[in-house]
């Protein structure tokens, strides 16, 4: 009697849960091995229908299903078929990166970030263990200033510009990267500081700067059109050139024609859109932080940074931690800024992505431009795959969330 009520309940469940199941077997798992397949695939627009007898096709593509099969639009070229080697697309967009020259500068590259990792241990380990405590801020500056000569050391730039003869993946990804990693930090620090700001009990019309800073997250639901108004003060007769002229009668430089300006204003565009998520989540930890520990910190002689190192940071962690995570892969994922601001470029070459061309910007062009599938789907199991190594280790982070020392 127990083990059939226990079927039973094994099989209630199992009913309750059968629309879940199936609709994450439609919506998630299915196109997930689909796109996997079609990225093994030469299907561009010269070959956009399936050639049902060959592989999986006919059981994969919908375009060969019974249903669908009279509906199918006709193909300017033969049907598309597994290229030949399989691993063809994956190799175009990784082009050079498996060379002996390419894998001595990514290690180099490699190289120069060790001090980082070194800090970063030293904190963990040895910095509550050694009297005095050694401050985890000279800790930082020694390991940053060691980069810098570990960069010099090692020709960091050459080796950069032989890693970004590769393929697109690798000079998408790194260029991507790279806006992340200058993004988030900022995006964080304007925050904190604003989130300071409007925290003083002495700043008078505090709701109104509450609500005029949190402005630009709101206008971000209609992205694209702020975007324009960006691209418009970055113009060669745009509204930053024109102050230029008649303030100081300078002539300002075509902004969106340099590679390095171009991807400064696109950084500075997103900041812009996003500081008001950390300000917000920063405020919101910072009201409740007990003000007992600032008057006992003030008796005990601290100054203002130590305050803020000692006890201001390490009890917002658990807000600022996951708003860290969750802004780094947004902002990985980030496409509205940039395409309507410099729609990927400027050119660098004909063969090569643009200055400004992040995954997002480059995913779309491949699809909707240049429309190789084969090659796009290819590129998108490879993100898939690093978000997804990102996201395991977002987990791994997230738990120093569950309690904060001082």
């Amino acid at each position: 009697m127990s083990i059939w009520s226990g079927k039973k309940r094994a099989l209630t469940v199992l009913l309750f849960l059968l629309p879940t199941i199936i609709a994450i077997i439609i919506f998630n798992i299915y196109p997930t091995i689909l796109n996997a397949y079609i990225s093994l695939t030469n299907r561009n627009k010269f070959h956009p229908n399936p050639d049902c007898s060959v592989g999986l096709t006919g059981v994969l593509d919908p375009l060969c299903w019974p249903v669908f099969k009279d509906k199918a639009p006709i193909g300017l070229g033969e049907p598309y078929r597994l290229v030949d080697p399989l691993y063809k697309n994956y190799a175009d967009l990784l082009g050079t990166l498996f060379t002996t020259d390419s894998i001595i500068s990514l290690l180099k590259i490699l190289l120069c970030f060790v001090p980082l990792i070194v800090a970063n241990w030293l904190n963990k380990r040895f910095s509550k263990m050694i009297s005095p405590p050694l401050s985890s801020t000279w800790v930082w500056i020694i390991a940053i200033i060691l980069c810098v000569l570990l960069g010099v050391i090692v020709s960091f730039g050459e080796s950069l510009a032989i890693l970004m003869d590769t393929g697109d993946f690798i000079i998408v990804v790194f260029r991507t990267i790279l806006f992340v990693i200058i993004r988030v930090p900022l995006t964080f620090l304007v925050g904190l500081v604003l989130a300071l700001i409007l925290n003083s009990s002495n700043l008078p019309g505090r709701t109104f700067f509450r609500v005029a800073l949190f402005i630009p997250w709101g206008a971000s639901a209609v992205a694209i059109l702020m975007a324009l108004v960006w691209q418009f003060m970055f113009r060669e007769q745009g509204t930053l050139n024109q102050l230029l002229l008649a303030i100081f009668n300078i002539k300002g430089p075509v902004w969106l024609n340099h590679p390095a300006s171009a991807f400064g204003v696109i950084v500075l565009a997103d900041i812009w859109f996003s500081y008001p998520f950390f300000m917000v989540a920063i405020l919101g930890a910072l009201q409740s932080i007990p003000t007992e520990l600032y008057e006992a910190a003030e008796v005990d002689g601290a100054n203002w940074w130590q305050q803020l190192m000692r006890i201001t940071l390490p009890l917002i962690r658990p807000a600022v931690l996951p708003a860290l995570v969750l802004t780094s892969i947004t902002a990985f994922q980030m496409f509205g800024t940039a395409y309507a601001i410099t729609q990927g470029g400027p050119q660098l070459a004909a063969d090569k992505p643009g200055a400004t061309e992040l995954v997002m910007v480059y995913a779309y062009r491949i699809i909707y431009s240049v429309q190789n599938y084969g090659r796009a789907t290819a590129f998108a199991v490879m993100i898939f795959i690093m978000l997804f190594l990102a996201t395991l280790w977002s987990l791994r982070v997230t738990r120093l969330t569950k309690g904060a020392n001082i």
